[in-house]
């Protein structure tokens, strides 16, 4: 049965493939998304408007604001649909799996990812808050600092990863990622504007409106970045064990 599944996913890879010779050249001044007015549109007035030099940021987080909100809804939702499977699977055996074996973490290993760890959550608060101005944002932030967690379950195991960030605590940060989200654009509508109408933020904080937008665009960031994380870390917890949060990859 496994191997017939490949027979679609085959098909539809190949088919993939050869549509994508249809696709207008790299930076094709010619391309549709190029002579759209809307391309025009947000490279003259994207800065003007959100004080943001990165525009693709400034199009996820404010233009596109919906769309990167229920994308991180949709990771949430994913991460609890697993959790809920394999807390209700029959997998949870207590005896050892074919291909799990005794070994004591490496000394090598360890000692190098304890020093890799702590420049891997730095750089991740760094794409992070600097995704206004450069590459980053939300979503990079958050696998960078979930991979360092799964880091250090290969390395140790994952009980030692779990006693940094326990399961429940994961939970509660994917869930406050997303209130933090929905919070700011709710605030937005209680001061008078549109649900993620950013701009209505200078009611309450003494920044213009384009500044508003500027430090909601990083709240927002910083919310898809807690749920991406915990939502990361507790995928990779659940499926390395099927559920059993024991031994593990």
């Amino acid at each position: 049965m496994k191997k017939l599944s490949l027979i679609p996913v085959l098909l539809v890879g190949i088919l993939l493939i050869y549509a994508s010779k249809d696709f207008p050249e790299w930076g094709d001044p010619s391309s549709p998304a190029s002579k759209s007015p809307l391309s025009s549109h947000f490279i003259a007035n994207t800065g003007v408007d959100t004080e943001v030099p990165n525009m693709v940021t400034a199009v996820l987080g404010d233009y596109r604001g919906f769309d990167t909100m229920f994308e991180t809804v949709v990771v949430f939702i994913a991460g609890m649909a697993v959790l809920a499977i394999l807390k209700n699977s029959d997998n949870k055996k207590s005896g050892k799996r074919e291909f799990e074996v005794d070994a004591e973490p490496d000394i090598i290993v360890t000692n190098t990812v304890r020093l890799l760890v702590p420049v891997i959550q730095i750089f991740a608060f760094y794409v992070l808050a600097h995704g206004h101005v450069s590459p980053g944002g939300g979503f990079q932030g958050g696998v960078l600092m979930g991979a360092s967690f799964i880091l250090v379950a290969l390395s140790w195991d994952l009980d030692t990863a779990l006693a940094r960030f326990p399961l429940d605590r994961c939970t509660i940060v994917a869930g406050a990622g997303i209130i933090l989200y929905g919070g700011i654009g709710l605030l937005s509508m209680f001061l008078g504007g549109e649900f993620l109408d950013y701009a209505e933020l200078a009611n309450v904080f003494p920044v213009s409106r384009e500044m508003a937008r500027y430090y909601a665009i990083l709240g927002v960031e910083i919310g898809v970045g807690l749920t991406v994380t915990a939502i990361m870390f507790s995928l990779y917890a659940n499926l390395s064990t099927e559920g059993r949060l024991k031994g593990g990859l």
